[in-house]
C-alpha cells in the first residue's frame, strides 16, 4: 500500500513531515508519497539516509497556508499539496491520505474529491479520549458543527466500526453524549437521536453526561462536532494544566524533586497518555478513501504514528465495513417493533464480534 502526504502542510512543514515519512518507511516498510514542491523535498530527503526506502515525490506547486479560508483556498489553488494528495487517492495511486496542514482544508478536500460513502450524510472525525479503562472514541470532534439525528445515529455507527476494527474492541459500548442519563435529558435532536439508538442492534448504553467521559464507562462517544470540538480543546489544555502544575510542584524543593524521581515512570505515563503524538492524528470516517487529520504543530513522530494508522485502517478494511453497516441502518426509520427481515440482517450485521464479521466478510 502506499500513503500519500501532504508534506507542505502543518507549522512545522516540510521539515518534520519528511522527518516522519523517512521514519515510517524505515521502521514500517512504509510506502510513501511526499506531495509538495519537488525541489524543497528533495533537499529535505537529503538529510536523511533514505537507501533502500520506498520514498517518492509527487510536485505540488502551491500550499494552502494555516490561517487561509478553506472553500477559497481550494478553487485559487489547484495546485495546492492537499488537493494534489487526495486527488491521487481518488485516482487509485495511494491508498490513503495523511495531512498536518489547515483542518478545514484538509477536510474540504478529502469531502469535495473523496466524496462521502454511499449512505452516508456526513463524514465525522473521530479522536481517542484516554479513560481509567484504556480509551474511547470520541465523533465527531469538528466537522459537523449542527448535526440531525440521523447524523449522530450514523457517527455511532461509524464510530463502533472504528472501535472493533483499529482498537479491537468485539462489542463495543455507544453512548451520547448528553446533560443527564434520563432518556428524556438533552434537546430535541438528542432526544430523537437517542430513540433511534435505543431501537437499533448497537451496543447502546444511553446517555453519557460529561463527568464520566474519563472513566471509561463507554467505548464510543457521540456528539455533534460543535460540542465535540469544545471538550477536545478543554481536555487538551486540562492536560497542559496539569503537566505545569505537576512540574511547578515537583520542582519548588528538594523534597519535591526526591518525590519525583519515586513516581517518575507514572508521571510519564500520565503524560504520554494525553500526549497527541502518540495517537498521529484523527481519521475522517465516511469518505470514499481515508484520510488522518493531524494536529498542526506535529512533528515528525506524530506523523510516523498517523501514517501506522493510516495503513492500519488499509489492512483492516475500516471503509469497507462503515460501508456495509451504513447501508444495512439506513433504514432504521422504517423498522418497527425490531420486526422482518431487515431489522434481522441489522441487528446480525452490527452485533457480530470483529473475528465472526470477518469470517463471512
Amino acid at each position: 500500500m502506499k500513503i500519500a502526504v501532504d508534506a507542505m502542510g502543518g507549522d512545522n512543514a516540510p521539515e518534520a513531515i519528511v522527518e516522519g515519512a523517512v521514519m515510517a518507511s524505515r521502521e514500517l516498510q512504509s510506502k510513501i508519497i511526499l506531495v509538495g514542491d519537488e525541489e524543497i523535498l528533495k533537499k529535505e530527503l537529503e538529510k536523511f539516509d533514505t537507501k533502500n526506502l520506498s520514498i517518492f515525490i509527487k510536485h505540488a506547486s502551491e500550499v494552502i497556508g494555516m490561517d487561509e479560508a478553506p472553500s477559497v483556498a481550494l478553487r485559487k489553488k489547484r495546485e495546492s499539496s492537499i488537493k494534489i494528495a487526495n486527488e491521487i487517492v481518488k485516482n487509485g495511486e495511494a491508498d490513503a491520505v495523511v495531512s498536518a496542514g489547515n483542518t478545514g482544508a484538509a477536510l474540504a478536500a478529502s469531502i469535495l474529491i473523496l466524496r462521502p460513502l454511499a449512505g452516508v450524510d456526513r463524514p465525522a472525525i473521530a479522536t481517542i479520549f484516554p479513560t481509567r479503562n484504556g480509551s474511547t472514541v470520541v465523533l465527531d470532534v469538528g466537522a459537523n458543527v449542527d448535526c440531525k439525528p440521523m447524523q449522530l445515529f450514523q457517527f455511532g455507527v461509524m464510530g463502533s466500526v472504528y472501535a472493533r476494527y483499529i482498537l479491537g474492541i468485539n462489542r463495543p459500548k455507544v453512548g451520547l453524549l448528553g446533560i443527564g442519563e434520563e432518556d428524556s435529558k438533552g434537546n430535541e435532536i438528542t432526544k430523537e437521536a437517542f430513540k433511534m439508538f435505543k431501537k437499533s442492534p448497537l451496543n447502546f448504553i444511553g446517555n453519557v453526561e460529561g463527568k464520566e467521559v474519563f472513566r471509561g464507562v463507554t467505548d464510543v462517544l457521540v456528539c455533534d462536532g460543535f460540542t465535540g470540538n469544545v471538550a477536545l480543546k478543554i481536555s487538551e489544555s486540562l492536560a497542559e494544566f496539569f503537566s505545569h502544575f505537576l512540574k511547578d510542584v515537583f520542582s519548588g524543593s528538594s523534597k519535591g524533586k526526591m518525590a519525583y524521581l519515586l513516581i517518575k515512570k507514572r508521571l510519564q505515563f500520565f503524560k504520554k497518555s494525553f500526549d497527541y503524538s502518540e495517537y498521529g492524528g484523527a481519521p475522517l470516517l465516511g469518505v470514499n478513501g481515508i484520510c488522518i487529520v493531524c494536529h498542526g504543530s506535529s512533528n515528525g513522530k506524530a506523523i510516523k504514528n498517523a501514517i501506522a494508522s493510516a495503513q492500519q485502517f488499509v489492512a483492516n478494511r475500516v471503509n469497507f465495513h462503515i460501508q456495509k453497516d451504513i447501508e444495512l441502518s439506513s433504514d432504521i426509520y422504517g423498522l418497527k417493533n425490531g420486526k422482518g427481515r431487515l431489522w434481522k440482517q441489522i441487528r446480525d450485521s452490527l452485533t457480530f464480534t470483529k473475528e465472526e464479521d470477518d469470517s463471512v466478510s
